[in-house]
């Protein structure tokens, strides 16, 4: 027989390529055996403001006024009913768009989550709540709905405020900007409309110390957080980003800042007393080196301002099967246990090849439990610290290239995808049998492939290139209840918060990764993945990828409180880069620890 060389980089091409795909009104969207565009968010930037200027003449005024009146100070002091089953658990008292947190959240903190809804970009306004939403769950239960149904006095109800502001000149419920105003809980809010909330206050100045002045469109591709420089993807810059003035250093700072390509400086992120203020919605164009990640930091302050400082780090051997060489495996576990690092293995319970396609045309299915030198590998890695989880089925469908060549580990299981003819994975829909009942007879034929060759059921789940449809995680929810990966979601499916009663668009698909534990909206615990794994080729325009990107990488990630720095590894890929990444990690200061320490908070 023929084992597979390598396993294709599905889906990584999103940040160049997602404006393109976008226009065509296709979606794509990754898993990715590297990192550099995996699991990343086709979701498109808000459609630019119509000008620099803000909309109301009336801010200029009490941005000049403020600017006037604060300068002497400031320098003196210098599947319908299956859904909404198993959404139960995740929902608060029946609530439908109220969200328990991630295990070990805050108790105590409760967060509410607004976000656009109006106009042709809607849309949008929903998948950005969904992602900030997901984000917030790491600290705290939140409650997710659009800014257009806020109700006067709903903000003291809960202990910090997210809004997201993704539709230009959307009217706000005076209620909201009065509330904002009055409140003295941490407030987070993105882009649009700003300008609304300080024309509601004529000391808006004095009170936080910055204003809202224009926006800027300047080629600004670098951020720079807590001393460390993240990404901004070019094609972000078209929306372009808020520039605030700080007019009161005494009250204000700016906590990020973006650096444009001539030199100059626009204040990214602004905190003045209870509000911070981020100039753009970081959820689009997004990167494992991206400024995603300082907004992951900033919600974590709002949803938990006790937030733990742990440095912990995973580590997944990746799609393990009954066609693996035991030998890799046996070295595998070898050097993670002179390391006392403890690991995951995603497990592929049945293999095939129903083509034939690395076995000279002759269609071949080989089981786990058929397998003894695999089998007798994972019990060894069990022994040396390793926990075995579920990583589908076959991971693969059909007898079909999906999109590559039929067979397990390389194709999708629960999504159809096709190469296009520039060479670009997209992802096309739910495979043509979607079901609960077709999905649970493919987790619980896996099932009890695992218990054939004589291990207990594995308790987490790694859908196959991080692809399924709402239908199925709703089933994988019920039947495990705790993920390994970063997710997919389509917009419709949470109508003004209320996941699980809408329709899903699989034609608007975007994909979230995590670089903490959370709780998303289909109900699971997320134990996340971030930085992707080594990939010496290049795949579908993806430059290759080695253990110095991925530390790169983590080096980003620092910046995210609580950050949980999680890779994979392929066992056919030279055990040197497997060495170089763990010790890499050890050396910034970070303890590996198994998946199920972190599933627990």
């Amino acid at each position: 027989m023929t084992r597979s060389r390598f396993k294709p980089p599905v889906l990584r091409s999103i940040l160049a390529t997602a404006a393109l795909v976008w226009a065509a009104g296709l979606a794509s969207l990754s898993h990715a055996q590297t990192a550099e565009h995996a699991g990343m968010s086709t979701l498109p930037a808000p459609p630019a403001p119509p000008s620099a200027t803000l909309p109301d003449s009336q801010i200029r005024k009490t941005t000049l006024s403020s600017l006037s009146t604060l300068s002497t100070s400031s320098t003196s002091t210098s599947s319908g009913t299956t859904f909404r089953l198993s959404l139960s658990a995740n929902l608060l008292g029946g609530v439908p768009n109220a969200f328990a947190g991630a295990p070990g959240a805050n108790a105590n903190q409760n967060t509410l989550v607004l976000y656009d809804s109006s106009g042709t970009w809607g849309w949008l306004g929903e998948a950005y709540g969904v992602m900030a939403g997901q984000l917030v769950s790491h600290g705290s239960k939140f409650t997710l709905h659009s800014a257009a149904s806020y109700v006067a006095g709903e903000l003291n109800g809960y202990t910090g405020l997210v809004y997201v502001g993704s539709t230009y000149d959307e009217p706000l419920p005076t209620a909201l900007l009065d509330d904002v105003l009055a409140t003295t809980k941490p407030v987070l809010w993105m882009n649009h409309n700003i300008w609304q909330l300080a024309a509601r206050s004529p000391n808006f100045g004095a009170q936080y110390g910055f204003t809202p002045m224009f926006f800027d469109f300047s080629n600004t591709l670098t951020i720079n957080y807590k001393g460390v420089a993240l990404q901004r993807n070019a094609l972000a810059v078209a929306s372009g980003l808020l520039q605030t003035t700080i007019v009161d250093p005494a009250k204000a700072q700016a906590l990020a800042v973006a650096s444009n390509d001539v030199g100059g400086t626009v204040n990214w992120a602004t905190k003045g007393g209870n509000l911070t203020y981020i100039g753009e919605i970081p959820f689009s164009y997004t990167g494992p080196n991206d400024r995603y990640l300082i907004a992951a930091d900033l919600i974590g302050k709002v949803s938990n301002p006790a937030m733990p400082a742990r440095k912990r780090a995973l580590v997944r051997i990746e799609d393990v099967n009954a066609d693996t060489d035991p030998a890799e495996l046996r070295a595998i576990a070898d050097y993670l246990a002179s390391k006392k690092v403890p690991f995951s293995v995603a497990v592929i319970p049945v293999y095939k090849d129903p083509n034939g396609f690395y076995n000279n045309g002759v269609p071949l299915t080989r089981r786990l439990s058929q397998a003894r030198g695999v089998v007798n590998a994972l019990k060894y890695m069990q022994s040396k610290g390793g926990t075995l989880i579920m990583h589908g089925y076959t991971h693969q469908y059909s007898n079909v290239a999906n999109p590559y060549s039929g067979v397990s580990a390389d194709d999708f299981e629960f999504f159809r995808a096709h190469i296009s003819a520039d060479n670009y994975v997209v992802y096309d829909t739910p495979v043509a049998e979607d079901s609960a009942l077709w999905t649970q007879m493919r987790l619980t034929s896996g099932l009890l492939e695992f218990a054939a060759a004589g291990f207990l059921a594995p308790t987490i789940f790694e859908p196959p290139h991080y692809a399924a449809s709402a239908v199925d995680y709703q089933v994988i929810h019920n039947q495990f209840g705790v993920r390994y990966d970063r997710g997919l979601y389509a917009a419709g499916w949470c109508p003004n918060g209320a996941c699980g009663t809408g329709t899903p668009d699989y034609t608007r698909i975007y994909g979230q990764f995590f670089p903490y534990l959370v709780r998303d909206i289909y109900g699971s615990t997320v134990i996340g993945e971030q930085l992707g794994n080594v990939e010496t080729q290049e795949f579908n325009h993806n430059p290759p990828r080695f253990p110095a990107d991925i530390l790169y990488s983590a080096q980003r990630n620092v910046v995210v409180q609580d950050a949980v720095q999680s890779f994979f590894f392929h066992p056919y890929v030279n055990i040197s880069y497997l060495k170089q990444i763990v010790e890499g990690l050890q050396a910034m200061g970070y303890t590996f620890v198994p998946a199920n320490t972190v599933k627990q908070g």
